[in-house]
């Protein structure tokens, strides 16, 4: 019996997801088409949002009740804040998939579950999202060749979901583009939680470099009605100064109605990334 009840888990990963917005609602429909997963449950601050579009036996309605779900990989999809309240505890009982990963841009946030993901024989994993070349950063971060990153973010305004001070600055843009932020990712996640997780991941990515030397740019353009850009630019070894350093520069263009937060693409490499949130034991993992 105990045999079979393993072999089981290791088919079939219970997957719980926190957070019913137009993400998570897709990554429940995923997993209830799918055979290798199954839904351990489905949380939503607002449980009325989740009644009737999952059965109910799914729904989870106190989210401090999670562990009784039995879950093998939790995935956060609804704000960071989930993270800072219950990220040590979810890794007290399954593996971990940071769905905002700005919360990490919160130093001592990002620590503490190094830390725990580090000795409670549970992994944490970061997904890369809309963040192109984020294991080939990992590997230059790794040998220490990585000596810049900057991603630069173009949305529409109203794609945009941003504190203040950048909500006035977005606010008043008229016909033409303007660049809303340039600087540090760290100083930039708490202004703009919804919209940066690519940059965040970037600094996760860029370990050797962090949230406070990889760079952030947002662009708010109102010619952009029917699509994100982002841009990766990378710096190697060699004499930036004179032109002769490594380089790489990528342009994502991923198709978003006006108003979306997350490009259509995304959708599916966020799925992607669930799927392939496993086989490790400990420690934090892009995925």
């Amino acid at each position: 019996m105990a045999d079979s009840v393993k072999k089981r888990r290791v088919l079939k990963r219970r997957i719980g997801i926190v957070g019913y917005g137009h993400l998570g609602a897709y990554l429940v429909q995923e997993v209830l088409k799918r055979d290798d997963v199954e839904l351990a449950f489905v949380w939503n601050r607002s449980v009325e949002k989740v009644q009737g579009q999952v059965e109910d036996k799914f729904i989870l309605s106190d989210l401090d009740k999670f562990a009784e779900r039995n879950a093998d990989l939790i995935v956060e999809v609804a704000h960071p804040s989930i993270t800072e309240e219950y990220g040590e505890a979810f890794l007290d009982v399954a593996d971990y998939m940071v769905g905002s990963p700005t919360a990490l841009a919160n130093q001592k946030v990002e620590t503490k579950l190094r830390e725990k993901a580090n000795t409670c024989g549970h992994a944490l994993y970061v997904p890369a999202g809309a963040f192109w070349g984020a294991q080939d950063i990992k590997k230059m971060a790794d040998r220490g060749s990585l000596k810049g990153l900057k991603v630069t973010m173009r949305k529409h305004p109203s794609s945009f979901k941003l504190n203040s001070p950048l909500k006035e600055k977005n606010d008043s843009i008229g016909a033409d583009a303007a660049v809303l932020y340039d600087g540090p990712v760290r100083d930039l996640c708490p202004l703009a939680p919804n919209n940066v997780n690519t940059m965040a991941a970037a600094a996760i990515a860029a370990h050797n470099l962090g949230f406070d030397v990889v760079r952030g740019c947002l662009v708010s353009d109102p010619s952009l009605t029917d699509f994100h850009i982002v841009e990766v630019d990378v710096t190697g070894p060699g004499d930036a100064a004179k032109g002769k350093a490594f380089t790489v520069k990528t342009v994502r263009t991923n198709p978003a109605q006006v108003g979306a937060v997350t490009g259509t693409a995304t959708y599916a490499s966020f799925l992607s990334s669930m799927l392939g949130a496993r086989g490790n034991d400990d420690g934090l993992h892009l995925c």
